[in-house]
């Protein structure tokens, strides 16, 4: 190989750079939205779980209130 007769240009660089970088790009947003659809279920299925331990916290110190008409 001898180095003066394949010289790379600018234009080769950037275009290579512009390569890579597409395909990081694609596999970023398809990772990012797996991530929030992920959160999201995580997020709603933690709100479930306080919700019904709040429910059932409630319900055992609740007091029983008997009313009775005259």
């Amino acid at each position: 190989m001898t180095a003066g007769a394949d010289r790379i240009t600018r234009d080769q660089i950037e275009a290579k750079f512009r390569e890579l970088t597409g395909e990081v790009s694609d596999e970023v947003e398809s990772t990012r939205s797996q991530a929030i659809t992920i959160g999201l279920a995580v997020g709603v299925a933690l709100v479930a779980v306080v919700f019904l331990i709040g429910r059932r916290n409630g319900r055992r110190k609740s007091a029983i209130v008997e009313v009775r008409r005259i």
